[in-house]
């Protein structure tokens, strides 16, 4: 199984300035989550090698730099599945997300939480666009 970093998700009260101070560091958004009520809530910031930063809006930040969980691009959430269970880890199952790519998730010894990501060729994070969610910040 390969496997590499997809994105690292951070919170934050400001999502225009986020986006900002990452456009300078030349980061595009790729694509954005709107909710219900076609609120502004979220995005991914794209690297030119299918690395992101995923930017999510909350009502207040806990803590600064709060990271909220990390994910990590793998060619086959069936195979890393099976490998988690095999060591014992508490994994949920595997499902189709709203951007469109087949995700299961679990935590480290630490807590962290992970989402082991498997794209497809419809998934937002290859095509762009908008990812309807239901979220409120």
């Amino acid at each position: 199984m390969k496997a590499k970093l997809a994105h690292v998700c951070i919170e934050t009260i400001d999502l225009e300035a986020t986006e900002r101070f990452y456009n300078i560091l030349g980061l595009k958004r790729q694509f954005e989550f709107r909710n219900n009520d076609d609120e502004l809530v979220g995005f991914y910031l794209a690297f030119d090698n299918r690395t992101y930063i995923e930017v999510i809006k909350v009502s207040q930040s806990e803590a600064p730099g709060n990271i909220r969980h990390f994910a990590i691009e793998v060619d086959s959430v069936d195979e890393a599945y099976d490998l988690l269970k095999m060591n014992n880890v508490d994994v949920a199952k595997k499902e189709y997300a709203s951007d469109r790519e087949w995700m299961i998730s679990c935590h480290d010894p630490n807590g962290i939480f992970i989402e082991l990501q498997q794209y497809t060729d419809e998934s937002m994070q290859l095509v762009g666009g908008t990812c309807p969610v239901d979220y409120k910040p």
